[in-house]
């Protein structure tokens, strides 16, 4: 992984605070708009299956298993992200890297570790969903301090700032380690 690497190369660097740091300003300037690799610039909107492409960033989504309140589905000509092709492409523009790979809220949660809520920090991931068992999650967004996180919510909607509590089923707090 890139965190053990650079360890290993920066020696007593405090490496992880330094990339939560970059994962939460690359989430506040996506949120705001800012041109990005991939990206032009201009606020993103949300498009149900958008953001997995080959490669992170906006893409058009899909209307395969699209239950939306907007009718017809729009993610097919809609080029923007969905909840877990943001953070994936936070992560992969933070860390240098597609280090969440594609897939879904499911996929990713299996490549983090679960963090206590006192250890969460800006830049860790917040999952809604059920853990125990067979893992079935529903939603991710980045956590930005203050109980808020920065999140593609739904169909209708643009990246933007929500209090974790917007969204039912809580699951925790994960970190890229």
């Amino acid at each position: 992984m890139l965190v053990g690497t650079l360890l290993a190369c920066g020696g007593s660097v405090p490496v992880l605070p330094a990339l939560l740091k970059r994962v939460t300003t690359i989430a506040y300037a996506i949120k705001a708009g800012q041109e990005q690799p991939g990206w032009r610039g201009g606020r993103i909107p949300y498009s149900w299956g958008g953001g997995h492409d080959e490669a992170p960033g906006p893409s058009f989504g899909t209307c395969v298993g699209y239950r939306g309140s907007i009718k017809p589905c729009p993610a097919t000509t809609t080029r923007g992200l969905d909840c877990s092709g943001l953070v994936r492409w936070v992560y992969s523009l933070a860390y240098g890297g597609d280090v969440l790979g594609p897939g879904n809220t499911d996929d990713h949660i299996r490549r983090l570790s679960r963090i206590p809520a006192s250890a969460a920090r800006p830049g860790d991931l917040v999952f809604y969903g059920r853990l125990g068992g067979r893992v079935k999650t529903h939603h991710v967004g980045v956590y930005v301090g203050d109980g808020k996180m920065i999140n593609a919510l739904r169909t209708g909607t643009r990246i933007r700032i929500d209090p974790i509590t917007t969204v039912k089923d809580f699951a925790g707090y994960f970190r890229y380690m």
